[in-house]
């Protein structure tokens, strides 16, 4: 399941059959997606007859919480593009790199490497990341790595969700929604050929491109 879009008010949010490579649903958006609309095709599909083995999402904040009952899986593609949003590619810091470097290697290893790698480089910096410094203005304390955190933390955060389908083998969930991100482009890249398309065309354009992905 993930959304793509042009501009801030014109979006689409797909939920794709990784084993059929079938497009299932579809909704278009006008704003950023939200938790409803993913229910609402999830009950689109549950009410439609489709036995749902397992889910592969990105991490809209509450989404994993709401779909608890699911077997859940965070794709691994966005939790390394959300360590390289804080930590950018080519951080400073001697943590960062590390860090880094482990979060590289999450779609090559497996969960008792990855995780294992990970508490390690927890324990080394564990004070590292508890620094904090004085703000001059106001004289309130922050954590003086605060990126650095965050990436930290998101790891943390999902790690759980990040091994679904190493644990639960029988779904043959993928473990990144590559897959639609593919799809994505592609749409992209053959809209972008006809430029200048209104919306509502654009919109049928979509919808005959989804259609023969079915």
């Amino acid at each position: 399941m993930d959304a793509t879009y042009w501009g801030h008010r014109f979006g689409v949010l797909v939920f794709k059959d990784a084993h059929r490579n079938k497009i299932l649903w579809r909704k278009f958006l006008s704003k950023k997606e939200t938790i409803a609309d993913y229910i609402e095709g999830i009950e689109w599909l549950e009410n439609n007859g489709f036995n749902i083995l397992g889910l592969v999402c990105d991490g809209l904040k509450g989404l994993a919480t709401a779909l608890s009952k699911y077997k859940v899986q965070y794709c691994q593609f966005h939790q390394i593009k959300t360590v390289k949003f804080y930590l950018t590619s080519k951080p400073e810091l001697q943590a960062s790199k590390e860090l880094l470097h482990i979060a590289l290697q999450l779609c090559h290893t497996d969960k008792e490497s990855f995780v294992g790698m990970f508490e390690e480089w927890s324990l080394q910096w564990k004070d590292f990341l508890k620094e904090r410094s004085v703000e001059p203005k106001t004289g309130k304390t922050r954590f003086t790595h605060q990126r650095l955190r965050s990436a930290y933390l998101s790891i943390k955060r999902n790690m759980a969700l990040l091994w679904t389908f190493y644990d639960h083998p029988e779904t043959t969930l993928p473990n990144t929604n590559n897959g639609i991100e593919a799809l994505f482009t592609d749409l992209k890249t053959k809209i972008r050929v006809h430029n200048g398309l209104s919306k509502l065309n654009r919109m049928k354009f979509t919808d005959q491109y989804f259609y023969n992905k079915k």
